[in-house]
């Protein structure tokens, strides 16, 4: 079991303050992230969705109920793209949960996925889909996939993205981004490790060529030129286990981080569960939330 840092005090003296609290967050967590699966949660009190499932159905199970999430209240899943590493646990989940997908037709074919026709939902760049409060809204990404995405999740005022698989921060990116209060966001590789390793020249070219990853100093770029004043959390994410360090990652942007809390998305194991609120409510503090916290609200 993991061992969890003692919990932060909170601002607030009784129960309903608390749940005022929790009706006004976003919680998020990276169940896994890495070329060996993703998957990453966010929801609201009442509903969650996930973004991509590269681990297995079990897996999901049992990260989620060490941080005392419910698998209840998962209403939807969302698929970026077709690489193993994004949908290796989707038939198994979804055939156990019977959980709509939201899923691209090109991504559907070249993933060689097959479900009932009554368990896919489409969708088209730019449209705001609702899973009952959350708002999800998909916009294109640059990725060596037939049709990949990358997505925003919001509640209320409150909006979190998630941003992996990416070879360059597009215009579409950028725009995303500043609207964010939190972002999972791709620091896949180190460029000097990438291209003093022993990656073969045309993986080292497809990594870096544009439709691949961010590097570590492509993404710090794009928080240090963009990040909107009320981000409060970033999750830096798909870090290479041969090209990239977590160390190196969180010393990296922590030297940037002025007032943002900088989180480093494991590849072995789940983040703790973050509440994410809107900075123009002066009563609310933003918290990483603990097991026995979370109980409040499952």
């Amino acid at each position: 079991m993991k061992n969890f840092a003692k919990p932060p005090k909170l601002l607030f003296n009784n129960s309903l303050n608390f749940s005022f609290f929790a009706r006004m967050s976003l919680f998020v967590s990276s169940l896994n992230s890495g070329s060996n699966g993703n998957c990453y949660y966010i929801g609201n009190e009442n509903e969650a969705v996930l973004v991509d499932v590269g681990i297995s159905c079990r897996e999901i199970e049992r990260r989620m109920k060490r941080l005392d999430l419910s698998m209840q209240k998962i209403k939807a899943v969302f698929i970026s793209h077709e690489h193993t590493d994004h949908i290796r646990g989707l038939h198994s989940l979804v055939k156990k949960y019977s959980l709509p997908v939201y899923i691209t037709t090109p991504t559907l074919k070249f993933g060689r996925l097959y479900f009932k026709t009554d368990v896919t939902r489409n969708f088209t760049p730019h449209e705001t889909i609702s899973v009952g409060n959350l708002k999800i809204t998909a916009f294109p990404k640059l990725h060596d996939a037939s049709d990949p995405y990358s997505f925003t999740i919001s509640y209320n005022d409150i909006r979190v993205g998630v941003f992996t698989d990416i070879g360059l921060p597009c215009e579409n990116l950028i725009n995303h981004f500043k609207q964010c209060h939190a972002a999972f966001l791709e620091a896949n590789y180190d460029d000097e490790m990438l291209d003093k390793g022993n990656y073969p020249f045309h993986l080292k070219r497809r990594i870096k060529g544009g439709k691949g990853h961010l590097s570590n100093k492509q993404a710090l770029d794009l928080f240090k030129r963009h990040r909107p004043s009320f981000m409060t959390h970033l999750i830096l994410s798909h870090l290479s286990q041969n090209n990239n360090c977590p160390k190196l990652v969180e010393e990296l942007f922590t030297q940037h981080a002025e007032g943002v809390k900088m989180i480093v998305a494991s590849r072995h194991e789940e983040t703790p569960v973050y509440h994410i609120t809107s900075t123009s409510n002066p009563l609310i503090h933003h918290h990483s939330v603990q097991p026995a916290q979370m109980e409040l609200f499952v």
